[in-house]
């Protein structure tokens, strides 16, 4: 069982395991829970990227508020793992989901995200029904182009009609700035965002004129948090991933003042000749398709290609003597699509095994 190599060292590990260097995640944490204080806003961490319960906990004792959710699932295992401020961060559409948003009200208190009517109309029927009441968030497109209502009048009916619904309690809006994560150049990037969260705030400034509640103002992923936090009007942001860093926000968003936390540990099982070397984990151990993967200590060795099992790596002169049976940590190029293969987080305080964490929302995507 994974907990009994709790107190063994990094090499009694199997390959590839899913390793978290414990230092550098609670040091990414407390910055970023540091980066929000110090703008005198609050931090919703999203959790899509970690699924794990022990992770989100130690975000709220640097002091989060709550979790942010891609999913209703990972919102109920959050809950029964004792968080209870929850945004779903996703739209929620049906009577099955319907009802478990219901149901999820008795025992947290989740927010939903409604970008539409017939949404709001759905589960204020069920809540309604079932003797329950529960806060939305607007979803607003300040720029994304994905989902979310227009800014403006658009978004005051949608609110005056949601105020109107019983069952539901109008929380406020959110917005997501992702299209300008990997803008170049800094001073446009910052420029670009601050317009889109104007947006975001416009709206609330509209539906707080009109007389309604808008309480929330949600918004920041963790390519873009160190310009969004700045931004005047917001009440939270939700970046996440930051906690772990990776390829994608070092190379393509510019993030600098985090570090790797997350490797995965795998073992050289192949040298079919000079100059490249073949390692046990492949595309169903790590993700680098949205960003590179490197390996830890071997800054000349280039990860180059991957296959369902086999990892292609090309060797310089200060690599060249890795052997088969060496072992060697691969920093992800991206932390959201490794994590989902994986059932567990081995915490390392060094070389040692300092915890075991089950990464209990892996697979819940309902």
């Amino acid at each position: 069982m994974p907990q009994s190599l709790v107190g063994r060292m990094l090499d009694d590990l199997d390959t590839p395991a899913l390793c978290i260097d414990l230092d550098r995640l609670q040091s990414n944490i407390q910055a970023i829970a540091g980066l929000c204080q110090k703008n005198g806003i609050a931090w919703r961490p999203h959790a899509k990227g970690h699924k794990c319960p022990a992770i989100a906990h130690e975000q709220l004792r640097a002091g989060a508020i709550g979790a942010t959710c891609a999913k209703l699932g990972e919102a109920e295992v959050l809950a029964q793992n004792g968080v209870h401020d929850l945004l779903v961060a996703n739209l929620v559409v049906g009577e099955r989901k319907w009802e478990r948003a219901a149901a999820l009200t008795r025992w947290a208190d989740p927010i939903i995200t409604i970008d539409h009517f017939v949404q709001a109309e759905g589960l204020s029927r069920t809540c309604e029904a079932r003797g329950t009441r529960i806060r939305v968030v607007i979803e607003v497109d300040i720029g994304l182009d994905r989902v979310g209502v227009q800014p403006g009048r658009d978004t005051l009916q949608l609110a005056q009609a949601i105020d109107k619904l019983p069952g539901l309690k109008l929380a406020g809006v959110m917005g997501y700035e992702g299209h300008l994560l990997k803008l170049p150049d800094v001073a446009e990037k910052d420029r670009k965002i601050r317009e889109a969260i104007a947006t975001l705030v416009s709206c609330k400034d509209l539906l707080t004129k009109s007389g309604l509640n808008c309480e929330i103002v949600s918004c920041g992923g963790t390519g873009s948090m160190f310009h969004t936090v700045a931004c005047p009007g917001i009440t939270e942001i939700q970046a996440g991933g930051g906690i772990f860093m990776d390829g994608m926000y070092s190379d393509k968003c510019g993030v600098t003042d985090l570090d790797f936390a997350m490797s995965v540990y795998a073992t050289v099982v192949s040298r079919p000749r000079k100059g490249k070397a073949y390692l046990d984990l492949g595309r169903k151990s790590i993700s680098m398709e949205l960003g590179p993967a490197r390996i830890l200590g071997y800054p000349g060795a280039e990860v180059r290609a991957m296959s369902a099992e086999h990892c292609e790596v090309l060797l310089d002169e200060q690599s060249e003597n890795l052997k088969i049976g060496d072992r060697v940590r691969v920093l992800v190029g991206y932390h959201d699509w490794t994590v989902v293969l994986h059932d567990t987080f081995f915490g390392l305080r060094g070389d040692r095994i300092e915890t075991v964490w089950p990464i209990l929302a892996r697979g819940a995507m309902q």
